[in-house]
């Protein structure tokens, strides 16, 4: 019986629009039942009448386009639009063939040129018409859910931005509570706040399905920088002074389903935001671009400085995962490369870095003791786009200098129980800022080496968040590289072990090529700063601190580990020659030269041999330790003298082993009691020696060839 109803309205309905242009205004009404009629029979999704009813309304596209049109007969045609796509996709390919979603686009357009862009004030329209917008928006929901054709079309003509032009007018955040008395019946107000909730609760469920955001495939881009004022200026509704709340919502019940759409909105805004920064290099550039000409970029809204002044206090339940979403929007801004130079100013003196750096160091000095003011998220931010800005030598030094002098402030940060997320993006900053040779000076008198060795990010309840270990391990490595004074901090002892004791207390439980190999980089940057100063140019203190330091170092525990970055480091001669060099350097000091023959006489430990595919941060590589590895150091050694076994290795790793071997072959450098352990070493690698030291072959080279040479005269 329903089916036969359906059929007759649609036929009577499509009569009525074919005969429309004949007929008097007062014809709407019938219109509008018979329309109603339909659609309330479409929602059994009888498909086998939808043929006939597609026919009709496609004949309603002339009535959308008429301006006399009633308002309600349009609300219904277009009903019987949405009711006709649902679960459908034969009627959406009509539909889509017979123009009609376009139509309905340019209907809302005709809307949308009407609002004012980023308006916090709920756009003025009547009820009827937003029945007409509400349901278009639905339709074109409908239509598009599930079924390409018509999302790409829609894409295409850029539906997304004219529905977000739309929501953001007719439902700003929160507005209803700026909303003032009625002037129409209370039933009346409430209907129309009850049509612009549901509207924009749509709107974002179109914008939703457009985007595509699917797991298997990234989202499509339908927007663009011009969508940032109307999102933006949606998430001031959040920040203070709040507004009392009107009389006429005063009770919980009579808001209830406002606010919901309020906080579903404010997620989706922020996930936005966060999305298009992360997908759009063109929206990176235009939020730094608009932070110092807001006019010219976003017609007036200064966007990334209304993304930062959106503070909400931390732990706020409702909030975390918007305010994760713009933290994120935030540095993913400061880490286009293009944006460095537009987000340092270095035009005001009363803001050192610009706007967007002072910013970033207001929120580390005003909440580095975290649990006074419980703000993990602006400090995670700060560092991470701190970190990202930085990336150059005079950023830099300009934020460990006066009148910055950020250093201590992070050190600050660096406490045992600080949380890991924080950690990461202070220890990120400082691996930065720890390649700036203008850096290191500051930074070790901030105690950076030893607020890393107290904060116990390299203990084994820190083992779970391997990268960040590592990262730390960096900042300490750079830190030594040719500075004496952050290496005696690095090196000698105190309470709970010295920093280097605990990195190599780490490289030994790690089973990870990547920690092993950077962790024992840092004993190498050790020795080499050690032994390249003379102590002769040091004051009486220091020279003291700097043999106290090398003896702390000449011991088997390090000696071993340079061993053991040797012999793991087969497809590294980057690293091998690293190993060897600072095992020269060692063989120098007394008791030195016997330790290093028995580092690379002695078996390397099952850990140094086993297999992995994690490349090293510092080198460039892309494969792992081989499946079989040298079962000494010296056989790491007598692989790559090797000619035709290593072809990649520089010359001047070969040269360099050489003359390891030649010096371990001086008198005095190893013990007398150990003649015939040192005689092995020697026949072992005489064979290699004597082919380098001859100058021929097709990796015959000059300089190695003199270092071999060199070495058999002082083994002779």
């Amino acid at each position: 019986m329903a089916g036969s109803t359906a059929l007759a309205s649609a036929s009577k309905l499509g009569d009525l629009l074919a005969q429309l242009p004949l007929n008097p205004p007062d014809r709407w009404p019938e219109i509008e039942l018979t329309a109603q009629s339909l659609a309330n029979d479409l929602r059994t999704k009888n498909g086998s009448m939808r043929p006939l009813c597609s026919s009709a309304c496609t004949m309603s596209t002339r009535a959308l386009h008429d301006t006399s049109s009633s308002k309600a007969a349009i609300n219904e045609l277009l009903r019987v639009a949405a009711n006709l796509c649902m679960d459908h996709d034969e009627n959406r390919g009509f539909l889509l063939e017979a123009g009609f979603p376009q139509t309905v686009l340019s209907l809302l357009e005709s809307y949308a040129e009407s609002v004012k862009p980023a308006q916090r004030t709920p756009f003025a329209i009547s009820i009827p018409e937003l029945k007409v917008v509400k349901t278009a928006i639905g339709f074109l929901l409908n239509a598009s859910v599930g079924f390409d054709p018509v999302k790409d079309r829609l894409i295409s003509l850029e539906a997304a931005m004219t529905i977000l032009r739309l929501s953001a007018a007719i439902y700003p955040i929160a507005s209803w509570l700026q909303s003032s008395p009625p002037e129409a019946s209370a039933e009346e107000f409430s209907e129309s706040w009850s049509l612009r909730s549901t509207l924009a609760a749509w709107s974002w469920r179109a914008i939703d399905e457009l985007r595509g955001d699917e797991e298997d495939q990234p989202p499509h881009v339908v927007f663009g920088h011009d969508a940032l004022p109307l999102l933006v200026t949606q998430l001031k509704a959040f920040n203070p002074p709040y507004p009392e709340l009107p009389l006429h919502f005063a009770t919980p019940a009579s808001r209830r389903s406002l606010v919901q759409t309020d906080f579903d909105i404010y997620e989706q805004i922020c996930g936005l935001i966060e999305s298009l920064c992360i997908d759009v290099e063109d929206v990176r550039l235009s939020l730094a671009r608009g932070l110092s000409f807001p006019d010219g970029e976003h017609a007036g809204v200064p966007c990334l400085s209304d993304l930062l002044t959106f503070e909400r206090p931390s732990k706020e339940k409702g909030f975390d995962l918007g305010k994760g979403a713009i933290v994120k929007a935030i540095v993913e801004t400061a880490g286009e490369e293009k944006n460095i130079d537009t987000l340092w100013d270095d035009s005001e003196a009363d803001k050192p870095g610009g706007a967007f750096v002072s910013r970033m160091v207001e929120w580390v000095r005003t909440h580095k003791s975290l649990k006074e003011t419980n703000r993990d998220d602006l400090v995670i931010c700060a560092t991470l786009s701190l970190g990202n800005i930085c990336r150059r030598d005079a950023h830099s030094t300009a934020i460990v200098k006066p009148p910055i002098s950020l250093a201590p402030d992070l050190a600050a940060l660096l406490e045992p129980d600080t949380d890991i997320k924080v950690k990461h993006g202070v220890i990120g900053l400082l691996k930065h800022l720890a390649q700036s040779q203008g850096c290191k000076a500051a930074l070790g008198e901030a105690g950076i080496i030893q607020r890393l060795g107290t904060s116990q990010i390299w203990g084994e309840k820190a083992d779970m968040v391997e990268i960040i270990q590592v990262g730390a391990i960096g900042v300490a490595k750079h830190m030594c590289n040719g500075d004496i004074d952050n290496t005696f901090t690095l090196v000698l002892p105190d309470d709970s072990g010295s920093p280097l004791k605990q990195i190599l207390d780490l490289v030994r439980r790690s089973d990870s090529i990547a920690t092993k190999s950077e962790g024992t980089r840092v004993l190498v940057n050790a020795v080499k700063s050690l032994w390249s100063v003379d102590s002769k140019n040091l004051d009486e203190d220091r020279a003291a601190k700097r043999e106290a330091t090398m003896k702390a170092i000449v011991t088997e525990p390090c000696v071993s580990a340079l061993a053991r970055l040797i012999g793991r480091s087969k497809r590294y001669p980057t690293l091998i020659n690293e190993g060897v060099v600072a095992l020269s350097l060692i063989s120098t000091h007394p008791n030195g030269g016997t330790l290093v023959l028995d580092s690379l006489l002695n078996p390397l430990p099952t850990e140094a041999i086993r297999t992995t595919s994690q490349p090293l941060s510092a080198v460039s590589a892309t494969e792992g330790s081989p499946v079989v590895g040298p079962r000494r150091a010296l056989d790491m050694l007598i692989g790559v003298l090797r000619e035709g076994s290593a072809p990649n290795v520089p010359p001047e790793v070969r040269s360099n082993v050489c003359a390891l071997l030649g010096q371990l072959g001086r008198k005095g450098v190893v013990a007398e009691s150990r003649e015939t352990d040192l005689q092995r070493m020697k026949e072992s690698t005489r064979e290699q020696v004597e082919a380098l030291a001859k100058d021929e072959g097709p990796q015959a080279n000059l300089k190695v060839a003199a270092s071999a040479k060199r070495t058999l005269e002082t083994w002779a």
